[in-house]
Formats: C-alpha cells, structure tokens, sequence
C-alpha cells in the first residue's frame, strides 16, 4: 500500500528528472509536462493499491511516454503535421525509459538560452528541473503570482518558436551561457535549503539535485572558477544541514548549532575547493561567498567566528553584487563586529518589505538593543511573509519568548 504522501515524495524526487528525459524523447516541454503529471495522476489511482513500483522514477517516465505517445498518435490521425513529425522519432513499441544522467543539465542549458529573459530563464528551470509551482517560484523571486506565471508561459513558447535546441552548448558557447546556469543552480539548492513550501524546513532532494549537477557543471568546465566557487559555497552549506534541524525538526539557527554534527568530508572538500579558488586570484560572488561558508566552518563554536574577516568579505561581495539581499548579510556582520545599532543602521537603509528574513534580522537586533516593542512588530512581519512551517514555528517561538505586548509597536516595514 502507498499513501498520497508516498506519492507526493517521489513527486518532489523525480519529478524534474522525468520532465527532462521526456523533453530529450519528445523535444516538446509543454507535452513532456503534461505527459509527466499525467502520469503522476495515474499513479495516485494506482499505487495505493499496488504499492510503490521498483523503480518509481523509470515507471512514470515510461508511463509518461507512452501517454505522449499514444496523444501523438491521435492527433497524428487528425492530420496535425507537427504530430506526424514527432512520431518519425517514436520507436513503436517504446522500451521503459529511465532518467538519462546528462538530461538535467541539457534542460538547464535549454531553458537559460540567451533568447530568453534572465528572470524567465530561471524561473522556468526551477519549474521544469524542480517541479516547483508557480507560486513557490512567485516567492522565491518575491513578484505577484501572475507575473511569475506569465514569465513561464511566454518563456516556453519563445523556446518552441524560436527552435530552440535541446543540448549543452559547445565549448566556445558555455562561458556567456553560464551565469544564468549557475543562478538557477543557486535558487533550486536555496529552495531545498529552506523549501517555500511541504511539511518540512529542508527538501533534501533539491538540495541533492543541486549539488549533483554543480559537480556535472564542474566537470564540464574545470577552468571557469565560478563554477568551482559555487560548488564549494553549496558543500559548504550542505555540511551543516544535519545541524539545522532539532530532533523534533525545530529550525536551528547557525550560532546554536551543534557542529559535531556538521559532515567534515563535504567541510573539507568545500575548504579545498575555496583554496583552490583563492589561488586563481580571479574573486567572483560565487567564490566569496563560498569563502564566507569558509570561514564560518573553520570556527569549531560560533564565538570563535572572524566576524572581521567575514565583513571584509561581504565588502568584496557588496562591490560586485551590491543587492539588497547582499547588504542585509553584510549588516549581520556589522552587527556581530560593531554591535546591533550599528548593525541596525545598515538595515534600515534597506528596501526589502516581501523579504520575511530582512523582518527576522531586524528582529533580532531589535531585541539585542532591548526595544521590545518594535521587535515584536518585526517578528509579526516576519511571522506573515514566513510560509515554511519550521520558520513559522520558530519566529512564533520568539514572540512567545517576548511576551504580550506592553507598548506601542513600530510599524511593520
């Protein structure tokens, strides 16, 4: 017997490499997606019944296929001429496909085509690749749910009229191909980091899926330091992630964490990588920012952090990637060098009101600097932007810890 929750688990894992493998059969998203769910929906009929197949990942994509296939037919029959060149590519007795290992990768490059709008690039790939929903993705790039939607549309239709081809770039393409490769790269490992949305504060799979394909990417170009950079920044993060957690699934923040618990073999491959990094003395913000990873994992406890290290660090960033986003970290550094209000004062020129972790961050300085009131205020926000259960438990956790209110609360920014 399985469960829907079953189903949904091998949804969240399989789901992008299904959608990709169909993409190279059919070289159609729209059909392969819909092949794809389709045969997901006939997998919730199915497997309560029958339980789980061996391999569940090959049984939808041969599912998936064969829908596709049978569709093509059909409309074959009606004299659609583009169905009828599709099925020239069709064995007719179509053999159980499974995911090919280089498929993910192909899609990436695909979808990050040059043709295509930065935003809608990785948008598109963090639905195709992730299986994440329109308005996770709406929320990862903090727009309106009907904007991120349009984005996908019009994004697929631009690979399907312009020819778009299914493959990875030549040699002499991949260095202007790459940026938005690696930016879409970043987003699915952060959303597997922090998942926007399921039961849990951490998608494993994602976090898996990125770090699988930055080693593909790394291997396929040993030369292009940024590549290595983000490899090492996503181990090092990787490494803390049984750390994250309590064992009840409570959110740990970084300074409480137990690091004995932090996985020392992707530690020390992340630290080698980041040597490695310095050595080419090319810095880029994948680097430096796997060089702060660095030396947070060099603290064996948060108090031996070098907090002016860390800040010298987030000044390079800030220079060649000078987001909000970036200002936001670097103030948590000010803050742990030069104390909350100074920390404070950097935040509040910030322009983040969607961003539940600008609230938390103020927050927390707020507390520090005993303006109970105000840091009430903040953690509310937070508490309404937040939408992962972890994140809501904790920053419920510190309201409650605050107490009712007493006093006038500043307004939420």
């Amino acid at each position: 017997m399985t469960d829907p929750d079953g189903v949904a688990r091998v949804y969240r894992q399989e789901y992008g490499r299904c959608v990709a493998t169909l993409v190279r059969v059919l070289r159609d998203i729209d059909l392969a997606e819909e092949a794809v769910q389709d045969a997901f929906a006939t997998a919730l009929e199915r497997w309560p019944a029958t339980g789980l197949p061996p391999n569940p990942g090959a049984w939808i994509t041969t599912t998936a296929r064969n829908r596709a296939i049978d569709r093509l037919r059909r409309e074959a029959a009606r004299d659609d001429k583009q169905a009828q060149a599709a099925l020239l590519h069709q064995p007719d007795e179509p053999q159980e496909v499974g995911p090919v290992r280089d498929d993910q990768l192909r899609l990436i490059f695909t979808c990050c085509h040059p043709a295509l709008a930065p935003a809608a690039q990785v948008a598109l790939t963090l639905r195709l690749l992730g299986g994440l929903e329109t308005p996770e993705i709406a929320r990862a790039f903090l727009v309106p749910e009907a904007t991120m939607a349009q984005r996908i549309v019009r994004a697929k239709r631009k690979i399907k009229d312009a020819g778009i081809p299914y493959r990875i770039p030549t040699e002499a393409e991949l260095p202007r191909r790459l940026p938005p490769v690696l930016a879409v790269l970043y987003l699915v490992f952060n959303e597997g980091y922090a998942a926007s949305s399921g039961p849990g504060l951490v998608r494993a799979d994602l976090c898996a899926a990125a770090v699988r394909l930055t080693r593909e990417l790394a291997g396929l170009m040993p030369d292009e330091p940024e590549v290595a950079g983000l490899l090492g920044l996503l181990l090092l993060t990787e490494s803390r992630r049984p750390a994250r957690t309590g064992p009840d699934g409570a959110l740990v923040l970084l300074p409480d964490q137990d690091r004995s618990r932090w996985d020392r073999a992707l530690v020390a491959e992340g630290q080698a990588i980041v040597r490695a990094c310095l050595r080419r003395g090319r810095p880029g913000p994948y680097q430096l920012q796997a060089a702060i990873a660095a030396v947070h994992s060099d603290a064996p406890r948060a108090a031996d952090t070098d907090w002016a290290q860390v800040l010298a660090l987030y000044d390079q960033l800030l220079a060649v990637t000078p987001t909000a986003v970036v200002a936001l970290n670097r103030a948590v550094a000010v803050a742990e060098l030069h104390g909350p209000a100074a920390g404070l004062a950097e935040m509040d020129r910030l322009d983040l009101p969607g961003y539940h972790l600008f609230h938390a961050a103020r927050a927390d300085l707020l507390v520090r600097l005993g303006r109970t009131g105000e840091a009430r205020a903040a953690y509310g926000r937070a508490l309404e932007l937040a939408t992962n259960p972890a994140e809501r438990d904790f920053l419920t956790g510190r309201l409650d810890r605050l107490g009712p209110g007493t006093g006038p609360a500043a307004p939420a920014r």
